[in-house]
């Protein structure tokens, strides 16, 4: 019985995480996986809690994320805070979007920025189409993707 169990478990381990598809655990502890990212708009952020522009520019982030379902905004930590550290310190900041590890931006090709805030903004095809230095407003960003709604059509 424990063996049936023990395949099982490693089958339903395998159909929950995409049979090896990556994925990057948020500062929740929820999983965000590349079929997360697949035909959406990803604005990934990076951040840090002494960089003053970056907490002027999270409330900007922060409504950017409710927006739309076509697109998703991530967050890294320039330092490169984890587990419990990086999460205390997102809810301490308000952060109601996901944060992610350095070892997303790895998978993606994105360049540890050398001015912050830093935001790339990758298209549906998984392109990277903007790299972006310094603080974005939502209207900003929204522009870059041309998510705007039909009101600015």
């Amino acid at each position: 019985m424990s063996h049936f169990y023990a395949t099982s478990l490693a089958l339903l381990t395998l159909i929950l995480t995409g049979c090896g598809q990556p994925q990057w655990t948020d500062h929740r502890g929820e999983m965000v996986s590349q079929s997360d990212l697949e035909n959406r708009w990803v604005v990934v952020n990076y951040w840090a809690e002494w960089c003053a522009p970056c907490r002027e520019e999270l409330p900007e982030l922060n409504a950017l994320a409710r927006v739309s379902d076509d697109l998703l905004v991530l967050g890294i930590h320039f330092d490169g805070y984890q587990g419990e550290e990086l999460y205390r310190l997102s809810e301490q900041m308000d952060i109601r979007f996901p944060v992610v590890g350095h070892d997303f931006a790895e998978a993606h090709g994105l360049a540890l920025p050398q001015i912050l805030p830093t935001t790339y903004i990758i298209d549906p095809q998984g392109d990277l189409a903007h790299s972006l230095q310094g603080p974005q407003t939502e209207q900003q960003l929204l522009a870059l993707m041309a998510l705007e709604g039909e009101e600015n059509d």
